[in-house]
C-alpha cells in the first residue's frame, strides 16, 4: 500500500472496466477520481490537479492520447500511464516514446497496474513534502506558470536577497511576498506592507523611517515608521515605482547602511529588515525617463519575479472561484455549494482585466446574491456586467495597442526595420527598442522569396 494516499485520476469510457479500476486502486490506498471521458477528465484538472493520470487510450470523442497531450500542455511533467488493448500495443510503444510515463495492456493485471501507478506517483511526488506547504497555503493555483513562481519562491526565500515582484495589479503580488516571508528563516518576524502609491510623498518618509516628536506640525509623539515595525521580519513595498524621487534616495541610502534616521532625528538607528518590493509598473522605462533612480532600481532587483494576469493561467479560474466562493459563503452564512456548469464556463471564458481581485469581488457579489445552492449562469453576466474593473487598465491597454501597432507595421513593411521606423517617424535604434521591449523579431516577418 502507498504510503502518500495519493490523488489518481482514472479516465475510461467502457462503464465496466471504470469501477474495476477504481476499485483496485482505492484498495490500495489510492485517492481515486474516475471520468468516462477525456473532456470530462480535462474539466476534473482544472478542478484540482491529480499526482496520477490512468486513461484508456481508445475513447470515443477525446482518445487517449490527446488527454496527454492537452494534459502536457497544461500540466507538463504530470505522469501519465495508458491503458491499452493487446492490438493497440505498439500505439502504446509510439506514444511512450513522446512522453508518456508507461502503459498496461487490457485485460489489466491489478498487481501490474498498482506498481505502475506508484512508480508515477513517486515520480510525481519526487523532492516535496506533503506537509511542507504550509508557506503557500494562501495561494490556489492549479497554473504551471504560477508553480514556477513559487518554486523560485521558496528558492530565494533561503536567503535575505532583495525580491522584486512584477505583475498587473490585482495578481496576486502581495499573497506571494508573503509566502516568501513564511518560507524564509524571518517567519516568526513581523510582515509588515506598505502601498507607496497610497500614502502621499511628504507622510510617506514619516510612515517608512519614523519621526521624533515635535519634528514637524502634528508631530506630537516619537513614532518608530514601518522598517523599526518589521525589525527581524520582512517589509513589503508595495507599488515601490511609485514611490518619489526624493524619497527614492533616502530609501537607497537605508539599503545600504542598514540604519534608519527618523525625521528629526540626529542619530541613525539600525534595522535587520528583509525588503520585498513589488510593482505593476515598467521600472526600466521609468529608470530611463529618469523616474526612478537607476542605482535603487538594481539594489531591488536582485531576484525578480513575474506573476502573469489572471487571464494568461486560465487554469486557475475554477479553483479561485470555488475558493471564493467557499470562504464568502462561510462568511455570508450562506449555503451554496457550487456553480452551475455553464455558469463556470461564463467564468474562464470572461477577459479578467482586474485579475484575481476582480474574481473575488464578482465571487462576493454572486455570492450575496445568490438565492440557491447553485450558482446559476445568469447571476455570473450580471455581476461580471456590474464589476467596474472589466474596462482594462490604461498601461495595459496602452502597451496592448503598442504590440498592436508595430506587428501591424512589420507585417505592412515584411520586417524591414527601415522602412517601418520611418513610418512609425521612429529612428532605427528607438523602434529596435520597442521591439525588444515587446519581443518581437522583425524576421518573424520576413516573406519568403519566390521561386
Amino acid at each position: 500500500m502507498t504510503d502518500i494516499r495519493a490523488n489518481v485520476l482514472v479516465v475510461d469510457d467502457d462503464p465496466n472496466i471504470l469501477p474495476l479500476l477504481k476499485m483496485r486502486l482505492e484498495s490500495a490506498g489510492y485517492s481515486v477520481r474516475a471520468v468516462a471521458s477525456g473532456e470530462r477528465a480535462l474539466a476534473e484538472l482544472a478542478l484540482q490537479r491529480p499526482d496520477v493520470v490512468v486513461t484508456d487510450l481508445k475513447m470515443d470523442g477525446m482518445d487517449g492520447l490527446a488527454l496527454f497531450e492537452a494534459i502536457q500542455a497544461s500540466v507538463p511533467g504530470l505522469p501519465v500511464i495508458i491503458l491499452t488493448a493487446h492490438g493497440t500495443i505498439p500505439d502504446a510503444v509510439a506514444a511512450t516514446q513522446r512522453g508518456v510515463f508507461g502503459f498496461v495492456p487490457k485485460p489489466f493485471d491489478g498487481k501490474v497496474l498498482v506498481e505502475q501507478v506508484e512508480r508515477a506517483r513517486k515520480l510525481s511526488t519526487a523532492g516535496t513534502d506533503p506537509g511542507d506547504d504550509a508557506w503557500r497555503s494562501e495561494i490556489v493555483t492549479a497554473s504551471p506558470a504560477m508553480e514556477e513562481v513559487l518554486r523560485r519562491s521558496k528558492l530565494v526565500a533561503g536567503s535575505d536577497a532583495a525580491v522584486l515582484i512584477r505583475g498587473p495589479s490585482g495578481a496576486g503580488k502581495e499573497l506571494v511576498a508573503r509566502a516568501i516571508h513564511a518560507a524564509s528563516r524571518r517567519a516568526a518576524g513581523p510582515f509588515v506592507a506598505v502601498n507607496c502609491a497610497a500614502i502621499p510623498g511628504e507622510l510617506l518618509e514619516s510612515e517608512l523611517f519614523g519621526h521624533r516628536k515635535g519634528a514637524f506640525t502634528g508631530a506630537t509623539y516619537d513614532h518608530k515608521g514601518l522598517f523599526q515595525g518589521a525589525e527581524g521580519g520582512s517589509l513589503f513595498l508595495d507599488e515601490i515605482g511609485d514611490m518619489p524621487v526624493a524619497l527614492q534616495a533616502k530609501l537607497l541610502r537605508v539599503l545600504q547602511e542598514r540604519a534608519v534616521r527618523p525625521v528629526g532625528a540626529m542619530q541613525p538607528v539600525a534595522v535587520d529588515v528583509r525588503v520585498i518590493s513589488a510593482t505593476h509598473r515598467n521600472l526600466e522605462e521609468r529608470v530611463a525617463s529618469g523616474e526612478f533612480r537607476e542605482d535603487l532600481y538594481y539594489r531591488l532587483n536582485v531576484v525578480s519575479l513575474t506573476i502573469p494576469a489572471l487571464a494568461e493561467r486560465r487554469e486557475d479560474i475554477v479553483p479561485l472561484a470555488m475558493h471564493f466562493l467557499r470562504r464568502t459563503a462561510a462568511r455570508y452564512g450562506k449555503d451554496l455549494k457550487a456553480f452551475a456548469p455553464d455558469a463556470l464556463e461564463i467564468l474562464v471564458a470572461a477577459p479578467w482585466p482586474g485579475n484575481v481581485r476582480q474574481l473575488e469581488n464578482v465571487v462576493e457579489q454572486m455570492v450575496a446574491l445568490a438565492s440557491t445552492s447553485l450558482v446559476p449562469a445568469a447571476l455570473v453576466r450580471e455581476a461580471l456586467v456590474a464589476e467596474p474593473a472589466t474596462l482594462t487598465p490604461l498601461d495595459d491597454a496602452k502597451r496592448a495597442f503598442e504590440r498592436d501597432y508595430l506587428v501591424r507595421l512589420l507585417k505592412i513593411t515584411s520586417g524591414s526595420v527601415t522602412h517601418a521606423a520611418r513610418l512609425a517617424h521612429r529612428n532605427r535604434t528607438e523602434f529596435y527598442k520597442l521591439l525588444e521591449r515587446h519581443g518581437l523579431q522583425p524576421t518573424m516577418f520576413k516573406r519568403p522569396a519566390r521561386v
